[in-house]
């Protein structure tokens, strides 16, 4: 097909040309951002156009190359200029040599470089949030003003969209707010066996009656996890009894805050409440066995798939102000506690964490079942991934059609 053709906007009747998308993303492991290039890459595959997917790779790379897509393996995920200029470089080349249509970053470190490489390409740039950024001091601010530089910026919830409007007001007319594509069907209680539970409670070292609460997430500090372990020992010191926490994120080579997390544990006297269960393979079951999930985030997320997954699952939520927004969980006091499928709580706050927890292991079976239900009702009722994927795919026509000759 002629590379010259218009693009033309959703909804004319002429076909739009093949686009060729490069996307940049740190990881292609388990985060919002990797998720999020493989169901872009495979709703462009599957409508005949051509995904170039950069990133330092991961356990994700064969689902990209089965759905169509092409990998190039390249540390975008480095922080060290040096590396992001000679990133830059290779990008720059690539976006000339494949002739592409649109460059879509996917974080801060690849999107220097992606950012610096469409512009010399003149190609148009995009960006998505999938969480909000600390901006402590003026250095920090630079490095994520990357994520403001684009011709569309892409929010991953309405909370987020606010935030980066807030903080960057001459990006308030490029900001788009895409919710987070969510299937459910991934997530299905009824097809998750009992053998799948033995295995998981056995994994967590869990007794038949121990009441498991989960706590999914990467082992960084703004996930809070130093505060569910506070949280931990204030249960405790309440009489809370029968209880387990299962931290099953993976820490990425982190093992420095891991190894303070483990310092903090027996410190409050909390080895026995407490599991360091690593990433799990089976994320429906680790959910399924759980009485409760929790997620203590300390910024702004935007957007956490795990909140979605274990409300679909049927599984009560406790989360902070900065861990999900009202796109996210119904909670009091935005509803009412007939219409809630989780409690919020102040970040930071490991009172009210380990209140909100409290109260949740301590619901009856009918009003953990009358939860649950509203849980999975509400996400059901969420646009599917490829929709979002759609929606992302006119927003780049939009753009290669602004900028055609």
């Amino acid at each position: 097909m002629d590379r010259n053709e218009t693009v033309l906007h959703p909804g004319d009747n002429t076909p739009p040309r093949t686009l060729t998308v490069l996307i940049a993303v740190p990881t292609l492991e388990s985060g919002a951002s990797d998720l999020n290039a493989l169901t872009l890459t495979q709703y462009l595959a599957s409508h005949g156009h051509h995904p170039i997917v950069v990133s330092q790779g991961g356990r994700l790379v064969p689902e990209i190359v089965a759905a169509g897509g092409e990998f190039i393996e390249m540390d975008v995920a480095s922080r060290n200029p040096y590396r992001m200029l000679r990133c830059m470089r290779r990008l720059s080349l690539l976006i000339a040599n494949r002739q592409c249509d649109v460059v879509h970053a996917l974080g801060r470190a690849p999107g220097w470089s992606a950012y610096l490489a469409a512009r010399a390409q003149r190609r148009p740039f995009v960006t998505t949030w999938f969480k909000g950024f600390r901006e402590q001091n003026r250095l920090k601010r630079f490095y994520n003003s990357v994520m403001v530089r684009g011709d569309r910026i892409i929010a991953a919830s309405d909370d987020l969209a606010d935030l980066i409007r807030d903080r960057y007001p001459a990006a308030r007319g490029r900001v788009a707010t895409l919710p987070l594509g969510f299937d459910a069907t991934t997530f299905d209680p009824d097809r998750v066996t009992a053998e799948r539970i033995a295995r998981i409670r056995h994994a967590f070292g869990a007794g038949p009656d121990t009441r498991i609460i989960l706590a999914p997430g990467r082992m960084v500090r703004r996930k809070g996890h130093h505060h569910i372990v506070q949280a931990a020992a204030w249960m405790k010191a309440a009489g809370m009894k029968n209880f387990l926490i299962a931290f099953t994120g993976e820490d990425q080579g982190r093992t420095h805050f891991t190894g303070q997390l483990w310092d903090l544990v027996l410190s409050t006297g909390t080895t026995d409440v407490v599991r360091f269960a690593g990433l799990s393979d089976d994320l429906p079951a680790a959910l399924a066995v759980s009485a409760a999930a929790v997620f203590a985030s300390t910024q702004p997320e935007g957007a956490l798939r795990t909140i979605l997954a274990a409300q679909a699952m049927g599984v009560p939520v406790a989360a902070s102000d900065l861990a999900a927004g009202s796109s996210l969980m119904l909670s009091p006091p935005a509803v009412g506690e007939d219409r809630m499928t989780g409690l919020r709580f102040p970040s930071g706050d490991i009172e009210a964490m380990a209140t909100a927890l409290t109260r949740l292991l301590n619901l009856s079976e009918p009003e953990r079942q009358a939860m649950g239900a509203r849980g999975r009702a509400w996400v059901s009722d969420l646009q599917e991934p490829a929709a979002v994927a759609e929606q992302t795919l006119r927003l780049y026509m939009e753009l290669t059609q602004a900028r055609a000759p």
